[in-house]
């Protein structure tokens, strides 16, 4: 099956090898970040209900042009696919990058020790090309739902506006506050637990 080889990244699934060509059509399913299960239908051109499921990393489907039946699945070489199609391999955007910074106590002030990180995701966001940020964050169990809404909001905020002043664009850096939710460290309520006490950065 010779053909154009194309490279689909679709949000929230797997990257797809696929094979455009004028005989058929290929299809590779490659591993999704951290090991996500994902799932791709394939459907043939030719025959109602002609169609098969691609799961499993590095399975294969193939659909001959103009053939009856659902697609045939195989499981492909991982390592033959990389060394064949190494430069669609190359053209996939880098992965995310993810930081925490903490926060004392009950405010909006970074730890010293985050404050240095703060530069660390500041030059992993410049080296990227249109780069962006998700910029979410929480708080410990201390204090109201209501209130901590609003402290994880204003923490958020916080590196926002300090990346920007650091000549981030602003409008490539999303904010938000989860409150208590999402605990880094399971608590009971009013507990002091540093550790929940932060931000979470993802740099894309």
């Amino acid at each position: 099956m010779s053909g154009r080889l194309c490279l689909f990244i679709p949000a929230a699934l797997a990257l797809l090898l696929a094979a455009c060509s004028t005989p058929g059509t290929r299809v590779v399913l490659l591993p999704q970040e951290g090991g996500a299960p994902t799932a791709v239908v394939v459907r043939a051109k030719a025959g109602a209900g002609a169609e098969t499921t691609v799961s499993q990393p590095y399975q294969r489907a193939t659909a001959a042009s103009g053939a009856a039946g659902a697609p045939r699945l195989d499981q492909a070489d991982p390592a033959k696919v990389q060394a064949e199609h190494r430069s669609l391999f190359d053209m996939a955007p880098p992965r995310p990058e993810r930081y925490t910074l903490y926060f004392d106590a009950g405010g909006t002030v970074l730890t010293a020790e985050s404050q240095l990180v703060l530069e660390k995701v500041l030059a992993a966001a410049l080296a990227r090309s249109g780069g962006d940020m998700v910029i979410t964050g929480h708080t410990d169990t201390v204090g109201s739902g209501a209130s901590n809404d609003a402290l994880s909001a204003q923490r958020a905020q916080q590196v926002r506006q300090m990346l920007a002043e650091r000549q981030f664009p602003a409008e490539r850096i999303e904010a938000a506050g989860r409150g208590e939710r999402d605990l880094a460290v399971p608590t009971a309520d009013e507990v002091d637990e540093p550790r929940n006490r932060r931000v979470t950065i993802e740099v894309r």
